[in-house]
């Protein structure tokens, strides 16, 4: 039952280095749970541990991406960080929020690491609340082990699931310099992004 347990929280913590189109890790925490009989605290615990180590790794290496963004893109980071810590109260309740629920973590903790907020208090708020929603899921799958048998690959086939991360990619996309819709086209095809000329005929 170790080597299960090992191998569960190997997954989990592989599926949370993913910033798109993972398995949910409760899904995978349920499976396991199911199909090998696996004790819950443990299993919740350390399932909770490893998914916010692989997210703190995510934000780590979206953050060393940072230095190759221009000057364009990163100054609409800033203004978007500007924008999210200028209410104090608002910004707590986000993140209570975001360490409850269960919407696709990895786009946001991606967002997070190209910014320059604190990962650590973000990635304990994560493990907490994870904590606390892991625990309820995997308790109801004790309850229901045969309507839940195929949780996985529902969660993994789920249209509504896969929309809302395209959505947050497209999110992403925009927070980094793409062009909303309908917006306009910049008249700068070609050049540097602190404005360079267009080459020659």
């Amino acid at each position: 039952m170790t080597g299960e347990l090992a191998i569960a929280l190997g997954v989990v913590f592989l599926v949370n280095l993913l910033p798109a189109f993972g398995p949910p890790t409760w899904a995978v925490l349920v499976f396991f749970s199911i199909q090998y009989d696996l004790p819950g605290v443990p299993l919740v615990l350390g399932g909770a541990l490893a998914a916010a180590s692989g997210r703190y790794l995510l934000a780590c290496g979206a953050r060393r991406l940072r230095p190759h963004f221009s000057a364009a893109r990163l100054q609409r980071l800033d203004r978007a960080q500007a924008a999210l810590e200028a209410n104090r109260r608002r910004s707590l309740a986000g993140l209570g929020l975001f360490a409850l629920s269960p919407v696709p973590s990895g786009q946001l903790f991606v967002a997070a690491g190209l910014m320059t907020v604190p990962l650590l208090p973000l990635t304990a708020a994560f493990f907490a609340g994870r904590l606390v929603s892991y625990s309820i899921y995997v308790s109801a799958a004790n309850l229901a082990e045969h309507s839940l048998g195929g949780v996985v690959v529902d969660a993994l086939t789920s249209p509504p699931g896969m929309a809302l991360q395209l959505a947050m990619l497209v999110g992403l996309g925009i927070l980094l310099g793409g062009r909303r819709p309908g917006e306009r086209p910049r008249a700068r095809l070609w050049g540097s992004a602190d404005g360079g000329t267009p080459p020659g005929p």
